[in-house]
């Protein structure tokens, strides 16, 4: 097995792919708007890769926040609300707030087990500064690190009580960046002191199964490397400061804020002491590359992957179990006494 999640060229597998991935065997896949057409297709395009790895618990990961950050779109899967909204409760009736964000957790959960997916990229425990970018502020729990864990927390239990493993990110923190690191690489020049902040959501949820780097360089910690690619910063802060002992995997690393090239990349943040890799746009020739460059992934990390992956199987709800209707209406209840 390859130390890295593959991305999908579209709604089905190719010829090409189903080859390629037979042969490099890499830890999971991601999908994205381009692979999610409508029920049906979906689930024969997941099925299709448990046929392939000859197994149930593939890791098959997928963003699906709510809000913007969401690839199974209307109208054949409904919205969900982005993480402001159960802030804006949390204001005002903190419980309400937690039990809105575990709701609307168990919902999202229960529609992606539906289709055949395993892994949500999601909670986002990012803590908002006053000139955070956009690309985060949109989507974060807000700007206290107990309120962000406290709904990362009720995120992360939501999923799992529908048999989805929850991804922790960006470690150790996206909230200082200035610019959207998809396209600029981001410097946070705030001292070792001052990013405790920024942890604290992150030590609260340090047991959660996976976790994800940002690609930000922290001048505090490291002064030439962005996280992603740190020694430093995934040993010393994120292994030891945080205490997160979970499958770490990089943020996708096609994204600006890393250079060189797709197989240098993944090499780095592999060596950088990342579990895996993630990349996600599926060019075959870059896919090949990367996998002819990786090693196999290391026991530790293929340890940490079965044990996050033994969730899917842990008993989750159905249909039988929760009302996946009455639980987007007691979220939207509960969310409606902030509006």
């Amino acid at each position: 097995m390859k130390p890295v999640i593959f991305g999908l060229s579209g709604p089905t597998l190719t010829p090409e792919e189903r080859a390629f991935f037979a042969e490099a065997r890499p830890a999971g896949y991601i999908l994205f708007k381009r692979n999610c057409m409508d029920r049906q297709q979906l689930r024969a395009l997941t099925d299709s890769l448990r046929d392939l790895e000859g197994r149930s618990d593939v890791a098959i990961l997928i963003d699906q926040e709510g809000g913007r950050v969401a690839r199974m779109a209307p109208p054949e899967w409904p919205a969900f609300p982005a993480g402001p909204d159960f802030d804006r409760l949390y204001e005002i009736a903190p419980m309400s707030a937690i039990e809105a964000a575990r709701a609307n957790a168990v919902a999202l959960g229960m529609m992606l087990a539906e289709v055949g997916i395993t892994v949500d990229c999601h909670p986002i425990l990012d803590v908002i500064h006053p000139d955070t970018t956009d690309a985060i502020t949109i989507r974060a729990f807000g700007s206290e690190p107990m309120r962000v864990g406290a709904l990362g927390r009720a995120t992360l239990e939501g999923l799992a009580a529908a048999g989805i493993v929850g991804v922790v990110k960006h470690m150790p923190g996206h909230g200082r960046a200035l610019v959207d690191s998809h396209h600029l690489l981001p410097t946070v020049t705030a001292s070792a002191a001052e990013l405790e902040r920024d942890l604290a959501p992150f030590q609260a949820l340090a047991h959660a199964a996976m976790g994800m780097t940002s690609h930000i360089v922290f001048e505090a910690w490291d002064r030439k490397r962005p996280a992603t690619m740190s020694p430093i910063v995934i040993d010393e802060v994120i292994r030891n400061q945080i205490g997160f002992d979970g499958l770490l995997m990089s943020d996708d690393i096609d994204m600006k804020a890393l250079s060189g090239t797709p197989a240098d990349k993944a090499a780095g943040a592999i060596a950088a002491g990342c579990d895996v890799v993630l990349d996600c746009w599926a060019r075959m020739p870059e896919m090949i590359a990367i996998a002819e460059r990786l090693d196999e992934i290391t026991p530790r990390a293929r340890q940490r992957l079965n044990a996050a992956m033994g969730a899917v199987t842990a008993g989750a709800v159905t249909a039988q179990d929760a009302d996946f209707a009455a639980l987007i209406a007691k979220r939207d209840a509960l969310l409606a006494l902030a509006a």
